[in-house]
């Protein structure tokens, strides 16, 4: 009983750190309140197995909110888009044909990685495999995964954001 009043108190005093954090982040206070009230979740689970190895809490809660983001972000149902206009798909402009537009674009894109990067993006994002299985698969360390998947991502970014501006 004493172990769930110490988590009790933890959570009541670290949850709106959790979900400032959380918010700075993802950038919506809805996704942060869930990604908090998740991350809690997890640590009560947890809690036993954190206290007793003599765990910083908040840096435990804080390394299980980035992870609960990532896992977020990887869902399907986060590339979701709002957006106030409806496009419309008549009969001149089929669905089908902007799908396959925007895969032409994006193979395009990915042509301009190097070969690893290329690989390291397509196994981890397109295959979503974990870092660790990434990197097991390349031959390469943990650390060369997540610093070449950032880098890469960053010159597919430019490259798209080349493609999307109207020429002048």
């Amino acid at each position: 009983m004493r172990k769930e009043a110490e988590f009790t108190a933890f959570a009541q005093a670290a949850a709106p750190r959790l979900r400032q954090i959380a918010y700075l982040m993802c950038r919506d206070w809805h996704l942060a309140q869930d990604l908090t009230q998740t991350t809690l979740t997890k640590l009560y689970l947890a809690w036993p197995r954190i206290t007793r190895r003599d765990h910083d809490p908040f840096a435990y809660a804080r390394k299980t909110l980035l992870n609960t983001l990532l896992d977020h972000k990887r869902l399907r149902s986060t590339t979701e888009v709002t957006t106030d206009h409806i496009p419309d798909h008549t009969p001149d402009t089929p669905h089908h044909t902007t799908t396959t537009d925007t895969r032409l674009t994006l193979i395009d894109a990915l042509a301009q990685l190097t070969p690893r990067d290329r690989a390291i993006v397509l196994l981890r994002y397109w295959e979503d495999h974990t870092i660790e299985a990434t990197a097991d698969i390349l031959g390469v360390t943990n650390s060369v995964v997540k610093t070449q998947s950032m880098r890469a991502l960053a010159t597919l970014r430019t490259h798209l954001h080349h493609i999307d501006q109207p020429a002048h």
